[in-house]
């Protein structure tokens, strides 16, 4: 059956990306593996429907423990996550946001609380307890139609926060993505509930836009390079990192680092770990950033994350730091939300320590000053 097929495919193909994004150094970071947690939990979902569909339910019972679980709460919680980290914003009480997995750790509790006694018949709830449940299960349907919905919109307005225009379309998209296939679930959930509408082809039609998920994010995140942003280090990683072995994943650190050291090239995984965190996590916008803060980030010395910059790029440590903060800098003043913003703030911004270093370095690369690059492309 092509539908099983297509469901299947996404399956193991969001288990491979979640593994890839946990394992590589390359595509690892907090950001990455909130989406990784969030494709798998959307693999789960996927996988609960072809369990169903294959009447896996009625031979292993034991697998409702895993149907019955309303995954689809982690959802947004992932995406909300990975979105803050990757626009780099902090919220105002971090102690806070173990809060935001309530919803799935109550719906755990009181649905295998009652599989519990329903399934596998360990103990018998007693009539008070059964109307406990049936009460705490209006409350889960209440969590599902306001959580999910009020979390996406959350999520939303820290989109703005994205510091380089590419990222912030990636992200954009991403979140309607998911906005859609979340929101079609609570709607699809109030018709059954408060409608009594056969919902089985709505489910199964969000299972497939759920693939459509998983194979875009692998694309784009992957092939096209919006979660580390370089060929030549994924080449790397798909051909010298991971070794196949009795079909698992196995990384050696210490091999790598050696064959590493021994030619330094653009291929080299150092360098495109710092690439990853300059256009990623956009390290370049603290000020005080130095050789040392780098070579701890990357576990190498000092000298040698110099050696690295100087022989790929021809240039010193300062200079290819501050050609990302310029960067940064053109595509400020090319976007119109900071034409009103004054250029040393947008300097200051972007990670330059104050306004002679960034003219100096603005002027160097692009023969402008930042005030007659601004007047050139308005």
């Amino acid at each position: 059956m092509i539908y099983l097929t297509l469901i299947n495919i996404a399956i193991f193909q969001g288990i491979i990306l979640g593994l890839i994004i946990f394992k590589s150094p390359l595509f690892n970071s907090k950001s990455n593996r909130y989406l990784a947690c969030a494709i798998f939990t959307l693999s789960i979902l996927l996988l609960n429907l072809v369990l169903d569909i294959g009447g896996a339910y009625e031979s292993l019972p034991f697998l409702r423990l895993i149907d019955d679980v309303e995954w689809a709460f982690l959802l947004p919680v992932f995406l909300f996550l990975f979105i803050i980290q990757r626009v780099d914003r902090t919220l105002k009480d971090q102690n806070k946001i173990g809060l935001l997995f309530f919803p799935f750790g109550f719906s755990a509790v009181i649905n295998i609380t009652s599989d519990l006694d329903n399934v596998f018949g360990f103990y018998k709830i007693p009539p008070l307890g059964l109307k406990i449940l049936e009460v705490l299960s209006e409350i889960e349907i209440f969590l599902a139609l306001t959580f999910i919905p009020l979390l996406l919109l959350y999520s939303y307005r820290f989109l703005k926060y994205s510091k380089n225009l590419q990222e912030k379309k990636w992200l954009t998209t991403l979140w309607i993505i998911f906005s859609v296939l979340l929101f079609s679930w609570v709607i699809a959930l109030i018709l059954a509930l408060f409608f009594q509408y056969d919902v089985t082809y709505i489910m199964r039609s969000l299972a497939l836009f759920g693939t459509f998920l998983i194979h875009w994010t692998t694309y784009i995140g992957i092939f096209k390079f919006k979660l580390a942003n370089d060929q030549p280090g994924i080449y790397n990683f798909l051909n010298k990192e991971i070794v196949t072995s009795d079909n698992s994943l196995l990384l050696n650190d210490y091999t790598i680092k050696e064959e590493i050291k021994e030619s330094i090239t653009p291929d080299n995984l150092y360098f495109q770990k710092l690439e990853f965190l300059c256009r990623e996590q956009h390290i370049y916008t603290d000020s005080m950033l130095t050789r040392e803060v780098i070579a701890e980030k990357l576990g190498i010395s000092a000298g040698y994350v110099s050696q690295i910059v100087n022989t790929i790029t021809e240039d010193n440590f300062a200079n290819y730091i501050n050609k990302y903060r310029i960067e940064a800098v053109k595509e400020m003043i090319l976007n119109s939300e900071y034409e009103n913003y004054n250029l040393l703030t947008i300097g200051l911004e972007a990670g330059f320590t104050s306004k002679t270093t960034f003219y100096k370095a603005f002027k160097k690369v692009t023969g402008l000053t930042p005030n007659e690059y601004r007047n050139a492309n308005k």
